[in-house]
């Protein structure tokens, strides 16, 4: 037999690492670029302040546009992720991506950038559903967690690569953020072109009836075998769904995958992520521009290195321990934070806490939310679910990012850490008593258990 024909039927029987690898990869930049589109304003909103001198509520606003689009994209997926299937839905978030990064650089005033950012906004919508989702049904059980933790990975690279980007261009004259901004625009086109090279989710080809074709991808993935396999449980649960998100059997993993996306941003996450520089600037003493941005890229490297942990831990650890650990760090961490502001402590005391905090996100949170998610829906509608959890997710991010300095002028920034502090104890109890575990089960036998405690709960 010619060498090249037996290294094809062994890969057709085995299966290759390459055909699960790289598109999951390549999704996962679509995680890069919601992190850095994200982060980016953190550094960038002190200089837009003072070009367009701005107050309070319109820095609110402006911080706040990219989150409307998120809402509003997260709301699309959906019905776009089930109508034209997942790549193209993440073909077209691409192109969204370069179309905002390029018109965020170059507006004349806050209302043209508005609209640049809510562009942004809804790639990152897009994005955000689709790249964990697409991941989740391309992998195997065994490493989904890990899988689908390289999309954290790729946006707390993102917002890494977003505050380094602010910090080298801090001394680039009063028209730096347009740079910061612009810099965006590569990523973005190369998403774009990789993204041609990818398959289309076998799941949702099963879904439209073409078997064939995802048979074909399976069994590039796992080996001709498994692939058979796994499509007779596709196929069978397909069968059985009704395909209503509203559904009593299909009511629970969807509000639970709410109330994780809503958790995980109620705890005040993104009051660090969006206005790190500025509460560097105005509640910790001594502090410059450089400075504050500096603090920045350190809560980005603590958050990059947290992350690469947190995919260690996650399908060893199990996703329950990890995350009612992180919420309970995350509390104990926000106290430290508002005790060292309230008392005037030394800046690094601030920055401490601020980095256990984040670190402890990372490990749980920012790489557990995303794969309970992804994981925790039925076959049939894990599209629309995923999309409504994201899309409630996005609202607790808009409702964060709106409030928070208006929250910090009637109960000081103490009393807003506090307050988040407090959430994190109910996000804790939440989990203990309602998440269930998932390591190690397929996206099937995950079904199989919540129908089985729905027929539980009826008699």
């Amino acid at each position: 037999m010619n060498p090249t024909n037996a290294h094809e039927s062994a890969r057709a029987k085995d299966g290759s690492a390459r055909y699960l690898y790289l598109p999951a990869a390549v999704a996962a930049l679509g995680g890069l670029l919601f992190g850095f589109d994200t982060a980016v304003i953190n550094g960038a909103i002190v200089f837009l302040k003072r070009q367009f001198a701005l107050t309070d509520s319109q820095t609110e606003f402006g911080a706040s546009s990219l989150l409307l689009g998120c809402v509003l994209g997260a709301s699309l997926a959906a019905f776009t992720s089930d109508r034209f299937g997942r790549k193209k839905s993440l073909l077209a978030a691409a192109a969204l991506f370069t179309v905002s990064s390029i018109g965020a650089a170059l507006p004349r005033n806050i209302t043209e950038f508005v609209i640049a950012r809510v562009l942004g906004g809804l790639a990152i919508g897009l994005a955000s559903t689709l790249s964990p989702l697409y991941i989740a049904e391309i992998s195997p059980a065994r490493i989904r967690g890990l899988l689908v933790s390289v999309n954290q990975l790729a946006i707390v690279t993102g917002i890494l690569l977003s505050y380094s980007v602010n910090y080298g261009l801090t001394g680039a004259g009063p028209a730096n953020w347009r740079w910061m901004f612009a810099s965006a625009a590569v990523p973005s086109a190369f998403f774009l072109v990789t993204l041609l090279s990818v398959p289309e989710s076998p799941r949702w080809l099963v879904q439209k009836g073409r078997d064939a074709e995802a048979e074909n991808i399976l069994s590039r993935i796992k080996g001709r075998g498994a692939a058979q396999t796994e499509i007779h449980a596709i196929r069978a649960a397909v069968a059985e769904e009704s395909g209503n998100v509203f559904d009593a059997a299909f009511r629970k993993p969807l509000v639970v995958a709410v109330l994780i996306g809503l958790f995980s941003q109620f705890t005040g996450i993104n009051t660090i992520i969006y206005y790190g520089s500025l509460v560097f600037l105005e509640h910790v003493p001594n502090q410059t521009a450089s400075s504050a941005l500096f603090a920045n890229v350190m809560i980005g490297a603590i958050n990059f290195v947290a992350t690469i942990l947190g995919m260690y831990l996650i399908d060893r650890a199990g996703r329950k321990p990890l995350m009612t650990s992180a919420f309970a760090g995350m509390g104990a961490a926000l106290v430290g934070v508002a005790a060292s502001i309230h008392f005037h402590g030394p800046p690094f005391a601030v920055l401490l806490f601020v980095l256990v905090y984040v670190a402890c996100f990372a490990v749980g949170i920012g790489t557990g939310t995303w794969v309970l998610m992804s994981e925790i829906c039925p076959n049939r509608i894990r599209g629309r679910a995923m999309s409504i959890a994201t899309l409630f997710l996005w609202c607790g991010t808009l409702i964060v990012t709106l409030t928070f300095l208006s929250l910090v002028r009637v109960l000081t920034a103490p009393g807003a850490f506090l307050l988040y502090a407090v959430i994190c104890v109910a996000a804790v109890l939440f989990v203990k008593m309602v998440v269930p575990e998932t390591k190690g089960r397929s996206l099937e036998e995950i079904e199989s258990w919540w129908l089985a405690d729905a027929a539980n709960a009826k008699q």
